[in-house]
């Protein structure tokens, strides 16, 4: 098998991106995110929704997976998930978790940082109906996180679900939803040349967003 550090080594890119200054971000970081995230569509980036949420449990142990993000408005980050699964015992426990977003056409990085907490459940529910319905039987029939003993288990359980929903209205199940991440901290960075990178950061200090710059 091929050595992976040596591998590594040879792997060598350089950043050659538009400066991130001071003046050209938003006051607010929330419109910030927004050109951001257009500029990641119009470059075509691939799943440019995709974010990975890192949650702790009460151990301090950190788990991280990748996820869609579903919203995002004045109040800040929305995604949907189970909330049995890890992530959603995790959330439980400790009610904040992190938001990274890569969009490598564009050499930009987004880090989120924020206090999290379930939507309500109408928004859950009407976010659920615009699923594909392999999707909706997906969310009943996956107990999430939990030990299966085969695939063909899990495929019985999507049957059972299938045959179950053939005549009854669809329903979002009580244990899935929707999640909001209100954000306190934000940081833009911008990939530069010779890894002297721009990164730009928004805390919230009381009401009001502090912007500073902090070394690559």
């Amino acid at each position: 098998m091929e050595n992976i550090t040596q591998a590594l080594l040879a792997r060598r890119r350089d950043y050659v991106s538009q400066p991130l200054t001071e003046d050209s971000v938003a006051a607010d970081p929330l419109e910030q995110f927004n050109h951001w995230f257009h500029d990641a569509l119009t470059a075509e980036q691939p799943d440019v929704e995709a974010m990975t949420l890192a949650t702790a449990a009460n151990d301090g142990r950190v788990s991280g997976r990748i996820v869609l993000l579903k919203g995002c408005d004045a109040r800040g980050f929305v995604f949907f998930t189970n909330y049995e699964s890890r992530k959603g015992q995790e959330l439980a426990q400790q009610p904040f978790a992190s938001l990274t977003f890569y969009w490598h056409t564009l050499n930009r990085q987004v880090r989120i940082e924020g206090k999290v907490e379930q939507v309500a459940r109408l928004e859950s529910e009407n976010y659920f109906q615009t699923r594909p319905r392999g999707s909706q039987i997906g969310a009943w029939a996956s107990p999430q996180s939990r030990e299966l003993e085969n695939r063909a288990s899990l495929e019985q359980r999507v049957a059972e679900f299938t045959e179950r929903f053939e005549t009854a209205p669809m329903q979002c199940p009580p244990f899935w939803g929707g999640y909001l991440l209100r954000p306190d901290y934000l940081e833009f960075w911008q990939g530069r040349e010779s890894r002297l990178h721009d990164r730009i950061v928004y805390s919230l200090q009381g009401r009001e967003w502090r912007r500073l710059r902090l070394a690559p």
